[in-house]
């Protein structure tokens, strides 16, 4: 009796996978028809010619970015590259750009990993375990993205700095006094919680149950339907929530100017200050982005196809 109705469960889930497969390729056509693409083509080119304009003014003199819009320069052409040079060899009293540059990897690498791991268990937990209050609870994590960054930040950093009053009793965290980087991991991972875990729930309630009933019946407990079953299915959507984690944190200058200080500072900080005081070398900034540019770039295409298969599946429900 358990063989027979292991097999009919696995034959319902490769039946729902097909259903599945069949309304992604019914949604790859939708988007792949000719009206879809030359809506694309424009967006695309639309969404390029600010890039464009600021790539090609990062090989301008200063007086002609000064003086000038960049398109002037296909009828007056001048290519430097003194703006990168005095990007490359900008700096402050306690980092140069290369150090700044290495602190946004170690801040953007834990500050992308950590809220995933917390937010894949989260999801797996509110999509597949029953538990008490479980819908109650997913209402107030998803209302918390409605809560601005800027009210956050005061207490929390009071709560850096002073420590954590708990009933009367004064709590002092390591974290008082510190001018590392786990401030900041720690305020990047709270503030992307809600919307992670939003996200990757949305993405795991759509796995067939037979799969993870499937799994029950050959006695695989929770953790190993987690890590075997969820997480490989799941793939797609952890790569694309990652891409904009990542790129949130790298590009991200309110938190660093808030948590990430002196030795910390991030590149994002490093290029705010090298405008000068009054902004008068806001050129630099041409050249500066496509520096910082680089890394997230690299993440970018190495998880593309990762982040397309994430962004087409939730349209393959049903």
């Amino acid at each position: 009796m358990s063989a027979v109705t292991t097999e009919s469960q696995s034959t319902r889930a490769i039946t729902t996978g097909g259903r599945l497969e069949a309304s992604a390729g019914r949604t790859r056509k939708k988007l792949s028809r000719p009206w879809a693409s030359i809506a694309s083509i424009i967006i695309a080119f639309l969404w390029t010619i600010p890039t464009l304009g600021l790539f090609i003014s990062s090989f301008r003199p200063r007086d002609q970015i000064q003086s000038s819009g960049w398109w002037e320069f296909f009828t007056n052409p001048q290519v430097t590259l003194e703006n990168y040079a005095q990007v490359l060899q900008s700096g402050t009293t306690q980092l140069t750009i290369v150090e700044s540059f290495v602190n946004s990897i170690a801040i953007t690498i834990p500050a992308t990993v950590i809220p995933l791991m917390i937010a894949s268990m989260a999801a797996y937990a509110f999509a597949w375990i029953d538990f008490k209050g479980r819908n109650a609870l997913f209402i107030f994590v998803f209302a918390l993205q409605i809560v601005p960054i800027q009210m956050a930040l005061v207490p929390l950093l009071s709560s850096f700095s002073r420590g954590i009053n708990l009933f009367g009793v004064q709590i002092t965290t390591p974290l008082a006094a510190s001018q590392g980087y786990a401030q900041v991991w720690i305020a990047h991972t709270m503030f992307a919680l809600p919307l992670a875990i939003y996200l990757l729930h949305n993405f795991m309630s759509e796995i067939p149950g037979e799969i993870i009933e499937a799994a029950r019946v050959d006695g695989a407990s929770r953790g190993q339907i987690f890590f075997r079953v969820v997480l490989p299915l799941t793939m797609p959507a952890i790569a694309s929530v990652a891409i904009f984690q990542f790129l949130w944190v790298w590009n991200d200058l309110l938190v660093a100017l808030v948590f990430a200080d002196g030795a910390a500072a991030p590149i994002t900080k490093l290029l705010a200050e090298i405008t000068g005081t009054r902004g008068n070398d806001w050129y630099l900034l041409t050249a500066g982005a496509f520096v910082s540019i680089i890394i997230p770039l690299i993440v970018f295409f190495s998880l593309q196809r990762y982040f397309v298969r994430g962004l087409l599946a939730g349209s393959t429900k049903g």
